[in-house]
Order: C-alpha cells, then structure tokens, then sequence
C-alpha cells in the first residue's frame, strides 16, 4: 500500500518506520528542511514543502496513494491537508496534539477517517500503570505489532461482556474503548460492550484476520 506521512517529527518518523518496515511505500511530506534531510538520511521519499499548499500534496500523486496521515504539531496543517486529500478519494488521519479538548474532537471528526492523540494516550497509558494496569501494552510496541480500532456490530460475540472478560487471539490487547461517536478513551473494568462501540486494540498483525472474526461474529 501507499501511505502519505506529513510531518517528520517524533510521530512521523515512527510511523513511516513502522510502515515502510512492514513493506509499505511511504512518501513524507515535509516543510522544515532539517527534518526533511532526516528523512531522507532514514531512506523515505521527500517532498519538501508546506503541506496546506495543495500543489506541494500533488506531487506525491494523492490519486494513487491509500491513506495520508496528518501528523504534525499544527492542526491547521493537519486539517488542510486531510481535506485536500479527501477530495482525492484518500483515507485520512488527524492528529490532534496536547490542546486536546472534545468540542475540538466533535469539530474534525466528522471531516476525517480517523483522529490520534498521541500526548493523550500517552497520559491515559501512564494513567493506567498507576492504577496498577500493563503499561507494556503501549509501551512494547515494535515492528511487529500494529494498533487498529474496529467496530463492534449487534452481532458481535463481544455485546454484552465487559471489556476485561474479551479474550482476543494471538495475545491481542484492547487499550481504548468508546460509544457510538464518542471519542475513545480507557476504559473502566466494568464497562460494557454494546452494538456499535468501537475498540482499539494493539496486536501483531499476523493475526487481525482472526481477531476481526471473533469480533465481529
């Protein structure tokens, strides 16, 4: 698959090591020359420029690529850039940094395929290690692992049974959980699956096939 990273920052540059170690083609759209020669130092493809310019998008060609991932520290730039390439038929994701709040959740949602937080996983992960939950869930991930979220429908095996008791193959773990439209976030252990909940999960992505199955019935 084609991917479109803009952005070569912490989160960028994880990502585009993660996707191009798992056999991707990744193309990194960036406007700061340092970051952009980094970029190139660790082997992607560059364009050099301010993402918000749509004449800059099309030169990684968004009518060939899969999904583009906004992921820099500016959510004007994320959100210009999302929008360019929905109207290219792209899969989008938001990133939305530390000014987390969730009318600006409610506001870009509606717009993108996805939105990410980092910061705010991040506070939720060590939010959970201090109640005593397994931060390495976060914490271990590697190449070998992949983050996804799917929905849960009415037929699921998964209604009805709380988030604790779902037992998932191949050592799979759900880190986040939320409502029909509602922002995602930890859940409590006595929470409760219901249709059209959706739930992210890291799990090695050898075995999302069958994980989607239990899931979904």
């Amino acid at each position: 698959m084609e991917f479109v990273i803009v952005g070569y920052g912490r989160v960028g540059a994880r990502t585009a090591d993660i996707l191009s170690s798992e056999g991707h083609d990744v193309v990194i759209v960036e406007l700061e020359a340092p970051k952009a020669q980094t970029a190139r130092d660790d082997g992607h493809e560059v364009v050099e420029g301010n993402a918000e310019d749509e004449r800059v998008l099309d030169e990684v060609g968004l009518d060939d690529v899969d999904a583009l991932a906004a992921l820099t520290g500016d959510l004007n730039v994320n959100f210009t850039a999302c929008m360019i390439a929905n109207g290219r038929d792209c899969r989008t994701v938001l990133r939305i940094d530390e000014d987390y709040r969730e009318e600006i959740y409610r506001k870009y949602a509606a717009d993108v395929d996805e939105v990410v937080y980092p910061e705010r996983m991040g506070a939720a992960g060590a939010k959970t290690a201090l109640l005593g939950g397994d931060l390495n869930v976060l914490g271990d991930l590697t190449e070998h692992l992949t983050a996804t979220t799917l929905d849960i429908p009415a037929g699921s095996p998964a209604v009805g049974r709380r988030v604790v008791n779902i037992d998932l193959p191949g050592g799979a773990r759900l880190y986040a959980h939320g409502r029909r439209r509602e922002p995602m976030t930890i859940p409590l252990p006595q929470t409760e699956i219901k249709p059209g909940d959706r739930v992210a999960l890291v799990a090695e992505q050898a075995s999302l096939d069958e994980i989607r199955s239990t899931l979904h019935g």
